[in-house]
């Protein structure tokens, strides 16, 4: 979309930080890289790619992301710490573009109890974090934490000292979803007007979801002279969530006759990056989710589906394929061969090595003994399934069920744990119970289970199962997802994807909060 550069929005995807600070939301390296590839596909701005200082695997996937993505800015968060920043400009340091973003918190609230500062504190610390960022590095952001419960005149003071001190982009955050849409757009616009060097810096947004209005609040900062838009895709984030770009990006692009401005997102890449988070989280989208729902573009009342048949924009105000969606289709069969497999994979948006073709291939093959129609959702659900566990320490090999009607029901599973194979035979109340109880008795621990769901992938009795398994230990939340045509294999693939994030978790620590000394 063209347009004037003053109109044009900068995206700033916070998917691989915020985004995976959703309770259960850990991610591997390998899943991190490969939605960090998918955002620079889409033409993302900025990808901010961790906290480099909270884990050594924080670090890593920075330090990874950094060294790989060309075509958009690489992004770590640091507090107002010279440590971390340090540490973040390290992370960096092989980025072709690259910003620290540091922040503070600026409210009431939060200065006497959490930073236990006095105000004056706060901006001194201010002053000489962003200095210190701004020598390490060319783009320097600062976030006032809590921006909208923030006393708007030492808020203005903070914000002026950001931009002497070298910060090129201010976010003013609304970090528990406090505000409605007109007094976010009063408070950028506020700020922007009271600040005398407000002109040398780009202002941010980056809202909550708690009461429902993230998209709406991001909406109402460009109104009030926002120009950037911090966001996650799907939504992911703390508690309720973040903005949804994918809402963002397709609000701004279908009502741009009221809102004037323009974001450089290819939207036909959405359909893509929002099952890949999914996959990678297991965070199912709910089917009624705005966009990338199910039923987004579904209809089932025979008026609106007449009128659809007659005219799409009866009822559309978007086309599926503006957003990447297209029709399920009949595509392949078991006769399909490997040429025919890889130009359907480029289709979808699949770049994948030898060796993760040639298993995709060979379950493929297997699917289509079992299945007489093998659908694009089919070969999307195989394939992120497939990769997302490749890597995996703990991987199933194989598994037998038998249940009768009396509810006993026996598993024979073989694991493979570091390269070694364990097999085991246990009992359970039913075939997915005792397949989770053989998962258990080989790893050695019992994790609590919160969460098990299961859908079918496409329509029929054949349909692959898609499972989604939370798990729980020691105040650790982590989901799993996995896919197969028998539903108990992915319950099975699931739990030991959840198993493995959780191995992941273990490793990591989070960074003490910063209080005065």
């Amino acid at each position: 979309m063209s347009g004037n550069d003053a109109n044009r929005i900068r995206i700033f995807d916070t998917t691989l930080r915020d985004g995976e600070q959703s309770p259960g939301a850990s991610m591997t390296l390998e899943e991190k890289i490969r939605i960090a590839e998918v955002l620079e596909a889409m033409k993302v701005d900025i990808i901010e790619a961790g906290f480099a200082i909270a884990s050594n695997g924080d670090f890593e996937a920075v330090s990874k992301i950094a060294a790989q993505i060309k075509n958009s800015t690489v992004c770590s968060l640091a507090r107002a710490a010279t440590a971390d920043i340090d540490r973040a400009a390290e992370a960096l340091k092989s980025a072709k573009s690259s910003r620290i973003h540091t922040f503070i918190a600026t409210s009431p609230l939060h200065m006497r109890v959490k930073l236990q500062m006095e105000p004056s504190a706060v901006l001194e610390a201010i002053h000489r974090s962003v200095s210190h960022a701004r020598s390490r590095m060319g783009d320097v952001e600062w976030s006032a934490e809590d921006a909208t419960r923030s006393e708007i005149d030492f808020l203005c003071r903070a914000v002026e000292t950001a931009i002497k001190a070298g910060a090129s982009t201010i976010n003013l955050p609304d970090t528990v979803g406090y505000a409605t849409p007109a007094e976010y757009e009063r408070l950028v616009r506020t700020v922007i007007e009271r600040v005398p060097n407000s002109d040398k810096a780009i202002f941010s947004t980056h809202c909550h979801n708690d009461l429902g209005l993230a998209v709406a609040n991001s909406l109402a900062g460009v109104a009030g002279g926002a120009r950037q838009i911090e966001c996650t895709i799907n939504g992911i984030g703390e508690r309720a969530g973040n903005a949804a770009m994918e809402e963002i990006v397709m609000a701004l692009r279908t009502r741009h006759d009221v809102m004037p401005w323009h974001t450089n997102i290819e939207t036909t890449e959405i359909m893509r990056i929002s099952r890949l988070v999914s996959t990678v989280t297991g965070f199912a989208v709910q089917n009624n989710k705005a966009i990338v729902g199910a039923n987004a573009f579904a209809h089932e009342s025979g008026i609106h589906q007449d009128g659809v048949l007659k005219n799409a924009e009866t009822y559309e105000i978007m086309t599926p394929e503006s957003v990447g969606l297209n029709k399920s289709s009949l595509v392949m069969g078991k006769h399909s061969g490997r040429h025919a497999f890889a130009d359907k994979l480029r289709e979808l948006g699949y770049e994948l090595g030898d060796n993760a073709f040639q298993e995709c291939f060979r379950r493929f093959k297997e699917l289509g003994d079992r299945k007489k129609q093998i659908y694009d959702e089919d070969i999307v659900a195989l394939v992120d399934d497939e990769v997302a566990t490749s890597e995996n320490r703990i991987q199933v090999v194989s598994l037998s069920t038998h249940s009768s009607s009396n509810g006993r029901a026996v598993s024979d599973m073989t694991l493979r744990v570091d390269g070694e194979e364990v097999s085991v035979v246990t009992y359970g109340s039913g075939p997915v119970d005792a397949a989770f109880n053989a998962i258990k008795q080989i790893i050695g621990f019992d994790p609590h289970l919160q969460l098990f769901q299961v859908h079918a992938v496409t329509q029929g009795t054949d349909a692959q199962a898609e499972c989604t398994v939370r798990l729980e230990e020691g105040g650790r939340t982590v989901n799993g997802q996995g896919a197969h045509e028998d539903t108990v294999t992915a319950a099975a693939r699931a739990y030991v994807s959840a198993v493995n994030k959780l191995t992941l978790k273990r490793q990591k620590t989070a960074p003490q909060p910063m209080v005065a000394s």
